[in-house]
């Protein structure tokens, strides 16, 4: 969590320290609050006043600036961890121009100006930390409109801000940030649909002998007026295919908020094992039944995910978005069938009943 720069820095300013913030930090994983705030509180120095005394002097006791330093070289959820532990800690990394680097570093596509020349982050309305805090952990699973539907503002626009990875590599290889107005009829009513990337618009990529399947996508949505955002992306592939036409490798990623299925297909064609072209990113919305469902519709799923609880980014978290996609295409499977079978069992009772019909009154005839 904590670079070299950092060690270097309290190791050298206090060579004696019993506890140093790096120790701290990176053992704050599944810990709690009082746990990480114990650790904080434990001494780093012992010296020996001039009235003979042992004063001890605490990680707090450090100078504001070597602080704020060392925090500065820490990711997001450990510098998180870290405000929560002490007050004087909170202050220190509830600084702006952190938070706006770290989301910088995670996502290049949010200093990425916007046709209208608009930034993300530099929307008054979005706070860096409160961007960090939205777009970083999985939305939860059990976003549900029924209950808010009448009390909900809908946005009147949103920003997309798209990020694709070489899987284990920091630099994007492809980043892009859109805007969609969502006030128009035309909007509210047709199928959602934003695309990242046209086919009439393909992205070139440096060749490179990698597989489809180790690409990493991030899809930020956020509401510019309220600056809350959501992550609707698994970050990796669920699924890899071929489009049945032209062959195409299709990348899935997905995520199941609400009861519907919001996913992003990344186009990518290879030659000779390496890819080298994008030629097409998009962001799709399903209900159960395999249905489109409305931008309204859509909208409304977005604004319960935004201000909806967060669950972890860990292996975990992934390995469930994807297990929640193989359930959510299961039951969908099953409906589709359960469903062809009711109108099989339909058209036979109409056919029964007509035969019927149609014997009753050849009977009526001869029996005249």
């Amino acid at each position: 969590p904590i670079k070299q720069l950092s060690l270097a820095l309290l190791s050298t300013a206090f060579p004696l320290g019993v506890w140093t913030l790096e120790s701290v930090v990176r053992s704050t994983s599944g810990r709690s609050r009082s746990w990480l705030q114990c650790k904080l509180h434990r001494p780093v120095v012992r010296a020996e006043s001039t009235d003979g005394k042992m004063r001890t002097t605490t990680v707090e006791d450090l100078p504001a600036d070597v602080l704020a330093y060392a925090l500065r070289r820490l990711d997001g959820p450990s510098l998180a961890a870290a405000s929560c532990a002490t007050a004087g800690l909170r202050t220190l990394a509830a600084d702006p121009a952190t938070w706006r680097a770290l989301c910088l570093a995670q996502w290049p596509s949010l200093g990425l100006e916007t046709l209208l020349e608009h930034s993300v982050l530099g929307s008054a309305a979005v706070s860096p930390q409160r961007l960090f805090a939205d777009a970083f952990p999985f939305p939860s699973t059990s976003t549900s409109t029924d209950a808010t539907a009448a009390d909900q503002c809908l946005p009147g626009e949103l920003i997309s801000a798209v990020d694709i990875y070489q899987n284990g590599t920091p630099r994007p290889l492809f980043s892009r940030v859109m805007e969609t107005s969502t006030s128009s009829s035309w909007f509210l009513t047709s199928p959602f649909r934003v695309d990242a990337v046209e086919c009439k618009n393909p992205v070139p990529l440096r060749a490179a002998p990698f597989s489809p399947s180790e690409l990493e996508l991030s899809w930020i949505v956020v509401d510019p007026r309220s600056g809350r955002a959501v992550n609707v992306s698994s970050r990796r592939a669920v699924a890899v295919d071929r489009h049945w036409y032209t062959g195409e490798t299709l990348v899935r990623y997905a995520v199941v908020l609400g009861g519907s299925k919001f996913e992003a297909t990344v186009t990518c064609s290879e030659e000779a094992g390496c890819l080298n072209l994008i030629r097409e990113v998009s962001l799709t919305v399903e209900d159960a039944d395999g249905a489109a469902v409305s931008g309204e519709g859509s909208l409304r799923l977005l604004v319960a995910a935004m201000e909806g609880p967060r669950k972890r980014a860990g292996e975990k978290e992934r390995e469930e978005a994807k297990r929640r996609y193989e359930e959510f295409v299961r039951s969908k499977r099953g409906r589709k069938e359960s469903k062809a079978r009711r109108e099989v069992l339909v058209d036979l009772c109409c056919s029964a009943v007509s035969a019927v019909a149609v014997l009753s009154f050849l009977a009526s005839v001869v029996l005249r």
